[in-house]
């Protein structure tokens, strides 16, 4: 009776998505302007010059609320998004590790991290294909309305092979990247307390989900970027992630690779902090206050 089962981890996974978008939205938007700014002509600098200045010139330029531009899309989707993450890790869980969850393994949560990780590309691809077209508009005529507006126009020009570009690449992203998420918040939940479920106080919650999110998105970030500039290129290219990988090592060097890394960190752990928080709190609510599930019981 007290086995949390998927479904469950499907809607508390989707609180924690809501908590995750609101606290870390503007971050997302300043890292892909960061990693999508055209690379500058010899003797030219770079539009910004990095976190703070992409985040002063945005608002100075476009007001406060730009920073949130696209964010209609990612609370549609994430929400979802972090449901179906958290169910497939719990169905990865059922899949890949033994019956009592005391004889899991690091090895076994990273396993199921992976399956989670494959579980969501396919709900993630076309969220964040809509959510960068978005956030790289800049001030002057926008070319896109809104959401719904991307969403027309992307399918009138190529169908649901444009709205899913980038889809592969995103796979390739977030399959590691979720593996050392879920691994690095059970580790750390495993070492923070004699029983998870009963002992994690608010802070210990935020520790464990604001680094197991930053070790998801140092994982990541390479592949990120790469995403990034083939979500955004022009509808009559479809560029390579190779012959992306090949351009940016040769004009701008390794470093290219996680060009975005400090408000992405930045927004890592508050994001996912809130992620967790609201997976947890969400899951403890539910089980004790409506189920009457005794939180000793809840595994």
């Amino acid at each position: 009776m007290g086995d949390v089962g998927p479904i469950e981890y499907f809607f508390y996974g989707g609180v924690g998505g809501m908590c995750t978008v609101l606290v870390g939205h503007p971050f997302d938007t300043v890292k892909v302007r960061l990693q999508t700014q055209a690379t500058p002509k010899p003797g030219e600098k770079l539009k910004y010059q990095g976190m703070i200045d992409c985040f002063q010139k945005t608002i100075r330029k476009e007001g406060p609320l730009a920073i949130y531009k696209g964010m209609v899309a990612p609370i549609v989707t994430i929400t979802p998004i972090y449901a179906v993450s958290f169910m497939g890790y719990r169905i990865g869980r059922e899949l890949i590790g033994p019956k009592d969850l005391k004889d899991f393994r690091n090895i076994h949560y990273l396993g199921s991290g992976l399956f989670s990780g494959f579980f969501t590309s396919t709900v993630i691809a076309p969220g964040e294909r809509i959510k960068c077209l978005l956030q790289i508009q800049e001030e002057g005529p926008k070319k896109y309305s809104g959401p719904v507006d991307v969403v027309v126009k992307l399918y009138k020009a190529g169908g649901l092979p444009n709205i899913f570009k980038g889809y592969t690449m995103t796979l390739c992203r977030d399959m590691p990247a979720s593996g050392m998420y879920f691994l690095t918040y059970e580790a750390l939940k495993n070492y923070l307390s004699e029983n998870g479920t009963v002992d994690m106080t608010v802070l210990k919650t935020i520790l464990a989900g604001g680094i197991a999110g930053m070790a998801n998105w140092f994982i990541g970030m390479p592949g990120d970027v790469i995403k990034s500039r083939i979500q955004t290129s022009s509808e009559d290219t479809s560029p390579k992630a190779r012959t992306i990988l090949k351009e940016l090592l040769a004009t701008e060097g390794p470093t290219a690779l996680f060009k975005g890394l400090i408000p992405v960190m930045v927004r890592a752990f508050p994001a996912n902090a809130a992620a967790f928080l609201g997976f947890e709190y969400s899951k403890r609510f539910v089980r004790y206050y409506i189920l009457g599930i005794p939180p000793e019981q809840t595994k």
